[in-house]
């Protein structure tokens, strides 16, 4: 039987449009230049035994080597290729990126933010492919509840959610948001810190959600990043405060992960 090469070559450029696609046909090529040696080689008997240490010790460096990469690296594994649809998937990214390059640049007095730069524009896009998910997130189940009695200042944070394929349930004072996290189950609570009610409504929200035994991941979206902010918000069992849009993005997504 004559080898298939048109078909293998087809294979082939195949699994080289993802990282996890290189790794498999770089495993199949040292396997089949091993073959080829084992078959065509002369004199094999005198060098058998590194051949077959190679062969048995080879899989095993590989299967951890794939271990350590899936769980340090497992967002990198996958390429657009890999997703149902590619233009989509790109669609998704870049409305992702979009939204929080917008909502960063805009400063309380809608001014642009001199410090968007490019290089910083670069920082969000690797942001979004590193946090991105492989599908849309199932809405039913993965739902954000937003605390805000202004809730059009997060217009464009919300979208780079949204992106992603999460839904919003938007809260505009503490007992509105008591009373929708009693009946309904979220995925992550993101707070502003002052309102009409008071100075310090969002460590009073995050005060009576853990009181109550709920351990819904907590976040504070406000106009302070302080190390000291946010360790108030930690040793209250929040998970951390930000006033960026990019910090924010990452902690909630990289919480949902």
């Amino acid at each position: 039987m004559k080898p298939n090469v048109k078909g293998f070559a087809d294979s082939a450029k195949g699994f080289t449009k993802s990282p996890l696609g290189i790794i498999a046909l770089f495993i199949v090529l040292v396997y089949g230049f091993a073959s080829l040696v084992v078959s065509f080689g002369q004199n094999i008997g005198e060098n058998a035994i590194p051949l077959i240490y190679f062969l048995v010790v080879f899989p095993v460096i590989v299967f951890f080597g794939f271990l350590w990469l899936v769980a340090n690296h497992h967002k990198k594994l996958y390429g657009p290729s890999d997703f149902k649809d590619e233009d989509n998937f790109v669609k998704v990214q870049m409305s992702t990126a979009m939204s929080l390059a917008a909502a960063s640049a805009k400063q309380p007095n809608d001014e642009l933010n001199p410090e968007l730069s490019d290089k910083y524009q670069e920082k969000i896009l690797e942001l979004v492919n590193r946090t991105s998910q492989r599908e849309k997130i199932k809405t039913s189940k993965n739902r954000i509840i937003w605390v805000d009695d202004r809730p059009e200042n997060n217009i464009y944070e919300r979208k780079a959610f949204e992106a992603q394929g999460i839904e919003f349930s938007l809260a505009l004072n503490t007992n509105e948001a008591l009373e929708l996290i009693r009946n309904n189950d979220y995925v992550a609570i993101i707070s502003d810190m002052g309102r009409k009610e008071g100075p310090k409504e969002g460590y009073k929200l995050l005060d009576a959600i853990r009181e109550s035994g709920n351990k819904t991941p907590f976040f504070i979206y406000a106009g302070s990043r302080s190390e000291e902010h946010n360790r108030m918000t930690k040793q209250r069992g929040g998970q951390g405060t930000t006033n960026r849009a990019d910090e924010l993005y990452e902690m909630v997504m990289n919480s949902i992960q």
